[in-house]
This record gives structure tokens, sequence and C-alpha cells, in this order.
């Protein structure tokens, strides 16, 4: 009987370790006859993973993206919350805000070294937003500051942040997410008057920009970003991100939002200005920390549905947090061949267009979450097994479904 317990355990292990083996690839990133982004660039797009600042000290990590990618975002490092330095905002001479830029210098300054682009995210996000920001004095225990004080230093900070880099590390950052989620998700987070649906409320709580600014807070960050990039002369396209991206409601709200924008500014000659370039669709796909949603063909309808529709409006369009979730171990070859399956259909979309609308693919779910995370923000954002690359960094066999499609 103990025997045939013993036996009964083992067979048990090898059958989970098969399972947890059937979608790990048996190559290396230097086994592939030529990198991914080469395949990516046929279709249109850049094609890329994130990066944090640890990443940076993984070899594993770092060489399956300077092998196989053309761009990257940081993670946090280009967000103004990561940036602004409170201390020297208060020294300021002239009162606008002042940056710490090291961590994110050094990101940035690996992507140059390595030819790998980066996308800026992001100039203007209400989320984590520093509070001492719209205070006198940049101190929160005195009052708000004018409207018009927040909007100079909005204007400062984001000339100020955009000529940082591109004087530092000239073209490395080729575009800009100016606003970040700024569309509300229900009726209770937006005015029910404003079509662009321009979020009041995140999570229960007043988003700062609308309330010590007002509504139009995203038309002036693109103001103030396109004239950051005349100025400069340079080759940067300004994009507005968010999630959900893919649905409809966010999809018609975000029309009215392009329209507002791009109607917001005259120039010399009395004509609009152009002030936004593209949408960022963030792409997680899938249930939110459940299996139910995950890996299904509407996924890729609506995604597809969404990038048409973007380009009717003559919008680029970046793919820019995608993952495609998986929580159940034993689907990692069903996840594979959705992968397959998504990126068929975006390697033929520009070709769909007739014009290269979709421009760049970044992946934000690139290695799967240990189930010991079971529950945290990042198990349920990325998902357990919905990687390209395991929590090792080894290759798996949903980056070789996107690989052999890109291929073709």
């Amino acid at each position: 009987m103990k025997t045939f317990l013993a036996f009964l355990l083992c067979a048990v292990m090898l059958f989970q370790f098969s399972f947890a083996m059937a979608d790990t690839s048996d190559r290396t990133a230097d086994d592939y006859p030529v990198p991914l982004y080469t395949l990516a660039e046929k279709a249109g797009f850049k094609i890329g993973i994130c990066l944090s600042p640890n990443q940076l000290g993984l070899s594993d990590y770092t060489s399956v993206l300077t092998r196989h990618f053309n761009t990257t975002t940081c993670t946090n490092e280009t967000k103004a919350y990561s940036l602004l330095d409170q201390a020297a905002s208060k020294r300021s001479s002239d009162g606008m805000p002042r940056m710490n830029y090291t961590v994110a210098d050094r990101m940035v300054k690996w992507a140059m070294d390595h030819g790998i682009g980066v996308r800026g995210h992001v100039l203007t996000w209400d989320a984590y937003m520093t509070e001492w920001f719209f205070h006198e004095g940049y101190d929160v225990n005195k009052p708000i500051a004018s409207r018009d004080v927040i909007l100079t230093r909005m204007e400062s900070y984001i000339t100020q942040v955009v000529t940082h880099f591109e004087t530092q590390f000239p073209g490395v950052i080729y575009c800009w997410d100016v606003v970040n989620e700024a569309i509300g998700d229900n009726a209770s987070e937006y005015n029910a008057a404003d079509p662009r649906h321009i979020r009041t409320m995140r999570n229960g709580a007043p988003n700062p920009f609308y309330a010590y600014v007002g509504d139009d807070y995203v038309e002036y960050s693109f103001l103030y970003a396109r004239n950051a990039v005349e100025s400069l002369g340079a080759d940067i396209k300004l994009f507005y991100n968010d999630y959900n991206m893919l649905y409809a409601d966010k999809r018609g709200a975000a029309k009215y939002l392009v329209e507002s924008i791009n109607t917001f500014a005259a120039g010399d000659n009395g004509e609009y200005r152009v002030l936004i370039d593209g949408i960022g669709m963030q792409g997680y796909m899938g249930g939110y920390g459940a299996q139910s949603g995950c890996l299904s063909n509407d996924l890729i309808s609506n995604t597809r549905a969404s990038i048409l529709a973007y380009a009717s409006m003559g919008m680029e369009v970046h793919i820019t947090e995608m993952a495609l979730r998986n929580y159940d171990e034993s689907l990692g070859q069903e996840h594979a061949a959705f992968y397959g399956k998504m990126f068929e259909m975006l390697r033929g979309i520009n070709e769909e267009i007739g014009w290269n609308c979709l421009t760049s693919v970044t992946i934000w779910g690139v290695n799967d979450v240990t189930p010991n995370a079971y529950n945290t923000y990042t198990w349920k954002l990325n998902s357990t097994f919905g990687g390209i690359l395991t929590e090792n960094n080894r290759i798996k066999t949903s980056f070789d479904a996107m690989y052999d499609v890109l291929a073709k």
C-alpha cells in the first residue's frame, strides 16, 4: 500500500511538473534567427516590453529585451510623482517645480546605449499625484494655489521634462503619454453632461487636476506638450493613454476627447492646431484576478474594432501595456494560441487600414506572477500565467506563438 501511494504521489508530481513545463519554450533569446522587432517592423510597428530599475540588473531579462525588442517603457520612473522634488521646488528661485531625474536618466541612458526607443509615460496623471504640487509654496499646510498658478506650474513641469529628456538623450523618447486615464469608467466618476467623460473622481477621491484646474486640464496638458515639442523641433508624438480603450464606452468618449483637444487652440493662421497624435490602448485583457473573461476571442475583435475606430479619427495607435491574462496553469498552450491569434490580427491591421496606424506594441504582462502573490495588485493586473516569460525569465511558448505569427 505504501509503495502504491508513493508511486501515486510521484505520478501526481510528474503530472504537475509536465503542466508547469508544457508552456515553456526550449529556446533562449539568441536561438531565434532574427530579432522579434525585425519581424514586427514588417507589419509596421515597434514592439517592446516594460522596464523597472530592478530589471536593469537582471541580465536574463535585459538579454531578451536587447535581443528582441526595440522599444520600452519605464514602469514608474518618468511619472510626475517619481520625478517631482518637493524640497528643490520649495527652493526654486522662479517658483516653478523642480525634478530629480537620477533614476529616470539611468534608465533612459541604458535604452539609448542599447539602441532602444522609450515611450515617455506619463506627463499628467491624477493617480498618486503629489498633493503638495497644488498648494502655495508646495506646502500641504498652506492653501491650494490659484488655477492660474497651477496652470503655470503644469506648463513649466511639462516643458522642463520634455526638454530635459530630449536634450540629454536626443531622439530616444519618441512619444509621450501626455495624459493618462482621464476618462471615467461609470456615471459616478464624470459629469453626465460631458461627452468626453473627463474623470471627476477616482476610487471615491476627487481628481485633483479636475478639482483645482478644471475640466480643460487635459487640453491644456496637450497644448503645453505640443508647444514644448515644437520649440525643440523634435519628432515626438503625443498620446492620450487609458485602460479599457477596446470597449465601446471609452471608445465613444475618446472620440469626443480627441475632437476637443484638436479644437482647443488656434495657430497664427486661425486654424486649429493638431495637439494630439495618437491613442494609447493599455491592453489589459481578461478577468481582473479571475479566469472568467480571459482568452476570449471577443477581446481580439474588440481590439480590432477600436484600432479601426481610432484610425478613422486620424490617430496613430499604440498598445501600451498589454497583458493577455491567464490564471489557469493548465491552459498554457491555450494561452500561447491566444497570443498567436492576437498577433495574427495585429500583423494584418495596418494593411487592412491602408496606412500605418498601429505603430507600437508594448507588453506589460511580461513575466508570470508567482501564485504566492495571490490577490495582490500585480497578480490581478498581469495574472499568474499570462506572461511571455516565466517568473525566472525563461522564454515561454506564448513568445514563440507571437514570433511565429510575425515571421509569416
